[in-house]
């Protein structure tokens, strides 16, 4: 045995570490929807999602179990809410994809590749929140700064959606369109709130 021992990791900065590993997994499972669609990629996204539900609600349960906490508790309830968040929409915009018929394009395949690289910054984030806050904060910051450049890309594909509405059904398909769009621009917010979490517990912890 090693003379220098490991620091044990906080309960509850692992079960944020796993909710943010498979925020990571979910969007790259969905990353690879919206490049080449299948049954099996969206069952993954979705199973992926409820893998992470099941690890919020551990979290949630010894949340309610502990006295103290190393970080402040409403931090880590937003933190685990925002993540959370982030994969929930992964899903519902599978599901909404699915259920209006709707086949991906350049722009979803851009925004979501931005997510991922978002969802990957944040999950870094986390891994280095206790014994490295600062390289927290910066994996917070390109987070944010993903999420700006998948906004751009937003307003890039609504701007497109409304250039020249041909007839009755290219409306109905920019209605469509516009829709899985929002899901993916939530996506997007929500990933930004939790970079701000972050953000907000480095700032405590110095």
């Amino acid at each position: 045995m090693s003379i220098f021992s490991r620091k044990k990791t906080n309960r509850f900065i692992e079960l944020l570490i796993k909710q943010a590993e498979y925020s990571v997994l979910g969007m790259q499972k969905l990353l690879e929807y919206v490049k080449e669609p299948s049954e099996a990629l969206a069952t993954a996204v979705t199973q992926l999602e409820k893998e992470a539900d099941e690890v919020r609600r551990i979290l949630i349960d010894e949340l309610n179990k502990t006295f103290v906490t190393p970080i402040d508790r409403e931090d880590i309830f937003a933190l685990s809410l925002t993540i959370d968040d982030v994969l929930d929409y992964a899903d519902t915009t599978v599901e909404e994809m699915h259920l209006l018929g709707v086949q991906p394009n350049a722009f979803m395949e851009r925004m979501v590749s931005l997510l991922t690289d978002a969802a990957r910054e944040i999950y870094m984030g986390v891994q280095r929140l206790e014994d490295h806050p600062n390289v927290a904060n910066d994996h917070a910051v390109r987070a944010k700064a993903l999420e700006n450049r998948m906004e751009t890309v937003y307003r890039e594909a609504i701007a497109d959606l409304f250039a020249m509405p041909r007839d009755i059904d290219h409306v109905v398909e920019m209605l469509k369109l516009r829709e899985i769009y929002r899901h993916l621009s939530n996506a997007a917010d929500r990933g930004d709130a939790a970079a701000n979490v972050i953000g907000d517990i480095v700032v405590k912890k110095m």
